[in-house]
């Protein structure tokens, strides 16, 4: 090894103890370059600077203790384990280890003193406190209190990669810094005055050895450090694959204003000045030859469809394609009839593509879009399957970006790409997000905002009440029936378990089918087959069911206009950005609608906070602000939010005030200092190959 290596391009296997098991191991935690090592930090520290008495040990609290052995022995009550028990005079304390080997059996001689650090419990008063697998080494009696650690950083290890193991990688990594090795700095100068940031390698320094014990691991100020660091490298990922679809041409889609004012005379409806504004925002970038990347973002209910439908006329009256992915079946085949009611008369043809179309109706449709003889096609992931091809296509729109991820976008965008030019595109959201996210999240793409509900709609009424006033609800029910109305029921996550959700459902269903006498039921959970609930939620919508009981599969669904009561028992369970959603699946028609949260008390008062903002709003950005300060950005964005990235060290909802410099930091970058870009996404971006496919 030369005196000058990097360590961003040194193998970990260079460093001693790193064959190719422990390589293995350390691959899966996404450390491949020694640098790699020291950018693994830690996410608490352990104070090892005293020596706990074992007459003083806390239960609940990690301890550094020091014992002589009194008695090692193996027992098999229950599961075989080594008991080792200590003493220092001042009390005892059972070690317990489920894996031991004969040798460390061996060493538990008695007399022999141990250094010990665990976690202290007291499964039962008669036995004391006891620690189970503690971190442990042997000492001569005269050694005693005689430390050599302070304050230990303990780091995210996987299976079989012990701390110690992991501690002794970070000295070494940090001896060869000392011998003249070094890691790149990629922040620049300028910028690192500006905003008073210590260098690369004395912040790291600070995060693996503290001199203090931070109350916050964020607080320490080499940590902002490295978020920023991330964050930037999160955003120029996003903006470079921006800037690689920027470097394409996209067809110039001029639209006739006769065609626009046919079709909105046509609607029967006027839209709202946010409509005719994200409306013109679109047209601009249509006209463009550089590929439009937009975000079309708005409420439940703020009319997305209208205005995507108005992008899809401008390509079509152009002579190009329109390709609608839609995330179910569902969804697909209401955009369908939407879009066909609106546009037939404009002798333009719509058609619908989803994974139930087979054999000759599936080479039909297919064949139709290949000739050109399909102007709108709406479907689901089947749009990009390798046999579709587009005769021309010039605009893709996506529904529900939160349910594809970026790859699945630029796999749909390839299909239209022709002679060096590729379609523009549009990607609609019904979540809310916060600028914030926006910022993070959305980089790549620019932002239109539908910020008003169109004119005559009527908010729906929000009511909280206790799971012991259960029959309360149904009796409402029984009575909103008779009037004509329709109503969802829906059983959350009670635990992390599909299965019990499922059974949840059913339990409800059974009780309001016994309740509920001549009433129609219909059950839709997550263990069932696509085609089986979408058959159930078709019957719902044609008004053939009387009630829906669901588990959140309804969270993003079908217009059931009808539908004006939902049930939402176990809301405390819920986010503030899932219950919007549910709620939203009301209230679409011309009947007054209401809600119902049904909770389980005690609510704590997150809980209690988040209910209360659900019954005193029903403006989804408002909501969705607020979901992100009480839960933090995870619950925002869901389980199935793959087009945003993972991140080491950032957090979104605490991090987000430095978002603004980033976004600068990162223009300036990008401008200036665009040698920097690869590097820094290749330390920081984990999944950057999806990011990177450009």
């Amino acid at each position: 090894m030369t005196v000058a290596s990097c360590l961003d391009d040194l193998p970990i296997t260079r460093l001693i103890g790193v064959g190719e098991k422990v390589a293995e191991k350390l691959g899966r935690l996404d450390i491949v370059s020694v640098a790699d090592v020291l950018f693994h930090l830690p996410f608490r520290y352990e104070d090892r600077s005293k020596v706990i008495s074992i007459g003083a040990l806390k239960p609940g609290h990690s301890c550094l203790f020091e014992g002589r052995v009194e008695i090692a022995e193996v027992v098999f009550r229950g599961r075989r384990s080594m008991l080792v028990r200590l003493s220092d005079g001042t009390g005892f304390v059972t070690l317990r280890f489920f894996h031991f080997s004969n040798s460390q059996k061996q060493t538990m001689q008695r007399g022999q003193w141990l250094r010990c650090f665990g976690d202290v419990k007291v499964y039962s008063k008669s036995a004391g406190p006891e620690v189970v697998h503690p971190e442990y080494q042997l000492i001569s009696e005269h050694k005693r209190g005689q430390l050599d650690e302070g304050l230990l950083a303990v780091y995210p290890v996987t299976e079989g990669l012990h701390q110690m193991s992991f501690r002794k990688l970070i000295k070494q990594a940090f001896a060869l810094l000392k011998n003249g090795a070094y890691v790149h700095d990629f922040l620049p100068e300028k910028l690192l005055k500006e905003l008073r940031f210590v260098p690369l390698v004395e912040s790291l320094q600070q995060l693996h050895y503290p001199q203090s014990m931070p109350s916050d691991v964020s607080d320490i100020p080499a940590f902002k450090r490295l978020i920023f660091e991330e964050l930037l490298a999160n955003h120029l990922s996003l903006s470079r694959l921006k800037q690689g679809v920027q470097q394409w041409d996209a067809p110039s889609l001029k639209l006739s204003d006769d065609s626009q004012q046919q079709f909105l005379r046509e609607l029967g409806f006027d839209l709202t000045a946010a409509q005719r504004r994200v409306v013109d925002e679109i047209a601009s970038d249509l006209k463009a030859t550089k590929p439009m990347q937009r975000l079309l973002q708005g409420d439940v209910g703020s009319g997305k469809t209208v205005v995507a439908t108005c992008a899809a006329l401008q390509a079509i009256q152009a002579g190009y394609q329109v390709a609608i992915m839609a995330p179910t079946e569902l969804l697909a085949e209401q955009h369908f009839k939407n879009f066909q009611s609106w546009l037939a008369k404009m002798n333009i043809r719509v058609d619908c593509l989803v994974g139930r179309h087979k054999g000759a109706i599936y080479n039909e449709k297919t064949s139709a879009i290949q000739a050109g003889e399909t102007d709108v096609v709406i479907g689901t992931q089947a749009l990009f399957q390798d046999k579709i091809e587009f005769a021309k296509l010039g605009l893709i729109i996506i529904d529900e970006q939160h349910r594809f991820g970026v790859q699945q976008r630029l796999a749909l965008r390839d299909k239209g790409i022709r002679d060096g030019s590729c379609p523009h595109q549009l990607v609609m959201t019904a979540t809310p997000i916060p600028r914030t996210l926006a910022m993070l999240g959305y980089a790549d793409l620019d932002l239109s905002v539908i910020d008003e509900l169109p004119p005559g709609r009527i908010p729906v009424t929000t009511t909280i009440l206790p799971v012991s006033k259960k029959q309360r609800v149904i009796d409402r029910i029984k009575q909103g029936v008779e009037n004509g109305r329709q109503v969802y029921w829906v059983c959350t996550l009670i635990e992390e378990s599909e299965t019990l959700q499922c059974q949840a459902a059913e339990a409800a269903a059974e009780l309001l089918v016994n309740s509920l006498q001549g009433v129609k039921i219909g059950l839709v959970h997550g263990r069932m087959k696509a085609d089986e609930k979408e058959a159930v939620m078709a019957k719902f919508k044609q008004q053939e069911l009387h009630i829906l009981v669901a588990t959140t599969v309804i969270e993003v669904g079908v217009d059931v206009p009808n539908a004006s009561l939902m049930v939402i028992e176990n809301a405390e369970r819920l986010g503030l950005a899932q219950l919007h959603q549910l709620r939203g699946r009301v209230g679409r028609g011309h009947r007054d609608s209401h809600c119902v949260l049904m909770y389980q008390s005690p609510l704590s008062s997150n809980a209690n906070e988040r209910l209360s903002i659900m019954r005193k709003t029903t403006d989804g950005f408002k909501i969705a602000e607020k979901d992100m300060q009480l839960r933090g950005h995870g619950e925002l964005l869901g389980k199935r939010q793959a087009g945003f990235m993972r991140f080491k060290v950032a957090d979104m909802a605490r991090d987000a005030h430095m978002l603004d410099n980033v976004a600068q930091c990162a223009t300036e970058v990008l401008q200036k200092h665009t040698e920097l870009v690869e590097p820094l996404v290749h330390r920081w971006v984990a999944n950057s190959a999806e990011y990177a496919q450009v």
